[in-house]
């Protein structure tokens, strides 16, 4: 009797320990990453990353899912915490770029490259801003092209669905735009450049983040307008009245450079010519400028 029931008590015994480490080992599983973004493991420049089959990734993301509050679906935007926001300020990111890959589960989606404003180099693929300085809210883009969409080449990845998938199930998916009135524009290290153009009698302005690279026409004469979260600005203007309103949302001090061409010959395009309009708008222009505390700087031809 006695024999048969320790007999039991051991078989009981047995399978408690049984559940107890298989309960452990379910536990011990890692759970899937998600949504990261990851340095290349030897910092792989971007011109070389189309070249290459196989890329290995970083030991660790540099912005992983637990670092994200949101991100826009419609923007692509991603609000981060302060402590990422604080990694990705101090990340070395060299004027021709830094590579990503965005992942799934460690599965790369797609790459781009961080950027950074001050660079004079164009680039067709998917970018990240480096930020300058602190700012609230924390939220850097993933965008397409620098320095504008225009030089982005291929299909657009951002939208993929694993990507989505995998964002919506952290909960972290946010279709709240943030696009509205533009009541400041921010600090530009270069100041900004402003060129104008006349269209069957009305002049066209284009108000554009100063840089060392030459603007193509193409660029110029865009009617997209961006003002995006890591401080580039392209706005495109109608009429004298909505440069004047434009301007008085330039900070104080800050450079306007009034090109009356591009820095580059180029063919016009349509009929479309770099120039500056007449001494009475310019002087009118020059005016509201000096009432708002802009230097702005005419440059004839």
């Amino acid at each position: 009797m006695i024999k048969r029931f320790s007999g039991r008590v051991y078989a009981m015994l047995t399978y408690i320990m049984l559940c107890v480490l298989i309960i452990s080992g379910a536990c011990s599983t890692p759970a899937p990453e998600g949504f990261a973004i990851y340095l290349t493991e030897g910092d792989i420049p971007p011109s070389q990353m189309p070249i290459l089959s196989h890329v290995d990734l970083a030991g660790q993301p540099v912005i992983a899912m637990k670092d994200i509050i949101s991100y826009n679906v419609i923007t692509h935007e991603i609000l981060l915490t302060a402590d990422a926001f604080d990694r990705i300020s101090r990340l070395d990111v060299p004027v021709r770029g830094r590579s990503f890959v965005v992942c799934v589960d460690r599965q790369p989606i797609y790459w781009g490259a961080f950027w950074t404003p001050i660079s004079s180099q164009s680039f067709d693929g998917v970018t990240i801003m480096k930020p300058l300085g602190s700012r609230d809210p924390k939220v850097i883009q993933i965008e397409s092209g620098y320095p504008s969409s225009s030089f982005f080449k291929g299909e657009d990845p951002r939208n993929n669905l694993d990507v989505m998938r995998s964002l919506q199930q952290a909960g972290k998916l946010s279709v709240i735009t943030s696009a509205s009135p533009v009541n400041r524009l921010p600090h530009s290290l270069k100041g900004y450049e402003l060129y104008s153009w006349p269209v069957n009698g009305l002049w066209h302005f284009t108000l554009v983040t100063g840089t060392n690279r030459n603007k193509t026409l193409e660029e110029v004469i865009s009617t997209e307008n961006i003002v995006s979260a890591e401080g580039w600005v392209h706005v495109h203007m109608v009429g004298l009245d909505a440069l004047i309103t434009m301007l008085s949302t330039v900070p104080q001090n800050e450079l306007v450079s009034w090109l009356g061409g591009l820095r580059s010959e180029q063919t016009p395009q349509n009929g479309v010519d770099i120039t500056l309009p007449a001494s009475s708008i310019i002087d009118a222009v020059k005016q509201r400028a000096a009432e708002s505390g802009i230097n702005l700087m005419v440059l004839s031809p």
